[in-house]
């Protein structure tokens, strides 16, 4: 596993970001252990953030795009944070975009803030974690109203790994539907990994007892055969 993939998982915990106990996810799903990205809260935390994000969006998409959408409400501090990484790190100078909850009718109006879209734009998505694909059906009708735009794919911050509406995973059923391509800075599988029965900071995150809640979360909800 990448160094940054550690410093990453190590990030989340330090941030009160990646929690373990008993949660339902916004699918409706009870499951041990949840990614919050809304407890990322000072400006050295999303410095950092943002740091994460550039580096897997760079990885798969590289900088040739010109268009960071995030989703609203969470999506819009990664977005920022992100496309500031995105220069200050690659010396890419990209625009941030999201969506309002509410169309606004007056001022410059509209559904969306930040960089305006038109034909020809090309567009990468970021968001916090997908679980069953419910924020990009959301979310891919709102940039593609906006003109003929490439979307060229999306990037978590962690990939679940667990199945969407059918048997393949929720990213997998995105790229497939939509025919973008998904990445992530870290799996879950990557993060059970880095923690188990391992001591960070004088305790073990992940003991023999989560890992079993865990494990039987996706003998329900995982990918099988996978």
């Amino acid at each position: 596993m990448e160094e940054y993939k550690k410093e990453f998982i190590e990030f989340m915990v330090d941030c009160g970001v990646l929690r373990f106990g008993d949660f339902v996810t916004k699918s409706g799903r009870k499951t041990p252990f949840f990614i919050n990205t809304g407890y990322y809260r000072t400006g050295s935390q999303l410095k950092r953030l943002g740091g994460y994000y550039a580096k897997a969006i760079k990885g798969a998409f590289g900088t040739d795009f010109n268009i960071l959408f995030g989703p609203a409400y969470k999506g819009i501090p990664l977005s920022a944070a992100a496309t500031i990484a995105l220069y200050e790190d690659y010396g890419a100078d990209i625009g941030y975009c999201s969506n309002r909850k509410e169309v606004k009718d007056h001022g410059e109006g509209g559904i969306l803030l930040g960089t305006p879209m038109k034909d020809g734009d090309k567009v990468v998505i970021i968001e916090d974690v997908t679980t069953a694909g419910t924020s990009i059906k959301e979310t891919y009708p709102i940039i593609k109203a906006q003109g003929d735009v490439d979307v060229l794919g999306l990037c978590v911050s962690v990939d679940r790994m667990e199945r969407g509406t059918g048997e393949k995973s929720a990213l997998d059923e995105i790229q497939e539907k939509y025919g973008m391509k998904t990445t992530s800075i870290v799996t879950m599988e990557e993060v059970v990994e880095h923690l188990y029965n391992k001591p960070y900071k004088g305790k073990v995150i992940i003991n023999d007892a989560l890992k079993s809640a865990i494990d039987a979360y996706y003998d329900q909800y995982g990918v099988k055969n996978a």
